[in-house]
Parts: C-alpha cells; structure tokens; sequence
C-alpha cells in the first residue's frame, strides 16, 4: 500500500494514516482533559480487555511472530499485566525490576530499560546499572530483555552507548 501510494497510484495509506492520527490526536486530548491516566481498575475494565483482543488477533494470524506488550505509565499495576497473552511484557526504567520480576514471576518473559540519563554518567555508573538490571531480572538469560528506556537522548556521549552495549554483551551474573 505504501509503494502504491508513493507511486502515485491509491492514496488509501495516507488517507488511512491522517484518520489515525487525528483519532489519536483527539483521543490524547480527550485523555489530558480527563486526567491522562488510567486507574487500575479503569486499565482491567477497558484497556486490558482490548489489548488482550489486539494481541489474540495477531498471534492467531502471524503465530510465529513475537508480541511485546508496553503500557505506557503502567508501571502501577504490573500485577494486571501477567496474563496479557504476549510474549514478553515490556516494562518502563521507573519499575523496579526486582519487584516486577517477583510479582510477574520467573517464567514471565520481561523487556526492562536502564534509565537513559545514567548514559551521561562514568563508565562504572553505566556498567553497574546495566549489571543491577540484569541482576535484578534474576541474572543473564532469565526470561530477560534488557533496553534503554526511551532510547538515546540527545546530547548522549556516543562511548556511553558503547559501555552500555559492551557491558550487556559481557556481564555473565553477580555469581560468575
């Protein structure tokens, strides 16, 4: 549909992408106004049931394919996030993630991010959050994914990158 409407031909990508926006500029809107934030018990009554819905549809479709589950601000309610149906639910830096990890068990697949300001940090700041993460998820290869919460901010030292990646490749566990 895209090459499509690049090449002139359907515009159906861009007139379907224009009505998304608006309907969640609007809906974003309609959130600021009511508070932007949904309770836990609002997230189990509509939010959870739709996602749920979302997910079912495209595992049923594309089995093969991984589906990552991300609330944004969900950190509130990690326990309502357990049996969304995907294959890995994916937390933000501001959850501890020995508390996730305790409250959505050892075998719930977990992607957690590493604060992005500790990039602006020394090469030991940097190591030892990465190690602290990984620690914290139940050690290297636990049903863990580990990334940078809302990826590189500007202005970040590049080697910082570089102790972040270097790190995540190297660390083996507190234990090794």
């Amino acid at each position: 549909m895209m090459m499509d409407d690049d090449a002139g031909g359907s515009k159906a990508m861009s007139q379907f992408l224009d009505k998304l926006a608006v309907m969640i500029g609007n809906y974003g809107c309609h959130q600021i106004k009511c508070g932007a934030q949904a309770s836990p018990a609002q997230f189990q009554q509509f939010a959870k049931p739709a996602a749920q819905k979302a997910i079912k549809i495209v595992k049923e479709k594309h089995p093969g394919v991984p589906v990552i589950y991300f609330a944004n601000g969900g950190s509130s309610y990690v326990e309502l996030q357990r049996d969304m149906g995907a294959g890995m639910i994916a937390l933000d830096w501001s959850v501890d993630m020995a508390e996730a990890r305790k409250i959505l068990g050892p075998d719930v697949m977990i992607s957690e991010s590493v604060d992005p300001t500790v990039l602006f940090g020394t090469e030991e700041q940097v190591w030892s959050a990465v190690r602290e993460c990984i620690d914290k998820a139940g050690g290297p290869g636990n049903c863990h994914l580990l990334n940078l919460g809302h990826g590189v901010m500007q202005g970040t030292p590049e080697e910082s990158v570089g102790w972040l990646v270097d790190e995540c490749k190297r660390y083996r566990g507190k234990d090794a």
